[in-house]
């Protein structure tokens, strides 16, 4: 698959208009088709996750950005459902503590990243702090503004200390986002997923577009790039989110580690 074509080249400016969230090019194939694929994705994805728990030398983080109901959930649910959870961590970042308000906004990120062996999930992220705190108005203008160099600079250090980073927009457009709200309500089920914040969300899509614009252009790096992922499709979105995580942990070249000294060729009784 050519996965690439969504990734967010660094320094370029984004409009959204320009990505479609129902596109799905990059497999030739029937939907059941693709999720047979993402099936086998599934399952190489366990065994390079054991590997990279075992080896205890690399580290994963990977961002899930989107909109309400954008699906992010879905994707921690089906990309990685067969995972060891010893070696898989999900960090979700809602609104702040007290706590959390008395220190800098990133305080309370940087416990929650990867140490060697460990894949790392934000649901929701630091990026919080450029998205909605700028849409509500939470801080002027001039303070989130600098935040894109902090943000960068922030995951600079983490990559020169060890940690790959894969960030995912989960890109949905407003009418699908509409059907999938409204199921939150007519389905009984799903009725603890939806909050009257969320509907105040939705009357702010388009600030909301602009400042997922400005964060895909400002803060796609070469260290730590954007894939704007089409996801109207929710099985384009497992397949494509699944065949990029596999290929950075395949490009990792992991091995086991060998047997201690004094352990070869002994035979236990």
């Amino acid at each position: 698959m050519d996965t690439e074509r969504y990734l967010v080249v660094p320094g370029s400016e984004v409009s959204l208009a320009g990505w479609d969230p129902s596109d799905h090019s990059a497999f030739n194939g029937s939907k059941d088709d693709a999720k047979e694929a993402t099936d086998e994705l599934v399952n190489r994805l366990e065994a390079l996750q054991e590997l990279l728990y075992a080896e205890d030398e690399h580290k994963l983080l990977i961002v899930l950005q989107a909109m309400d109901a954008g699906g992010k959930d879905g994707v921690i649910r089906h990309v990685f459902d067969g995972v060891n959870p010893c070696g898989v961590k999900v960090a979700n970042f809602k609104v702040p503590s007290a706590e959390e308000l008395a220190h800098d906004y990133m305080w309370r990120v940087h416990a929650h990243t990867p140490a060697r062996g460990q894949i790392v999930i934000f649901n929701r992220s630091h990026y919080e702090d450029v998205l909605a705190v700028r849409v509500l108005g939470l801080v002027p203008p001039e303070t989130w503004s600098r935040r894109y160099d902090h943000i960068n600079d922030f995951e600079r250090m983490l990559v020169d200390e060890g940690v790959s980073i894969l960030k995912f927009y989960l890109n949905i457009d407003a009418p699908e986002q509409r059907e999938r709200l409204q199921a939150r309500i007519d389905e009984p089920h799903k009725n603890w997923k939806l909050s009257v914040a969320d509907l105040e969300q939705r009357r702010r899509w388009p600030e909301y577009m602009e400042a997922y614009e400005d964060v895909l252009g400002r803060t796609s790096t070469d260290w730590a790039p954007w894939y704007c992922v089409p996801a109207n499709h929710k099985w384009y979105r497992n397949l494509v989110i699944s065949d990029i995580i596999v290929h950075t942990l395949e490009s990792l070249d992991m091995r086991f580690p060998a047997l201690e000294p004094g352990l070869s060729g002994i035979v236990i009784q």
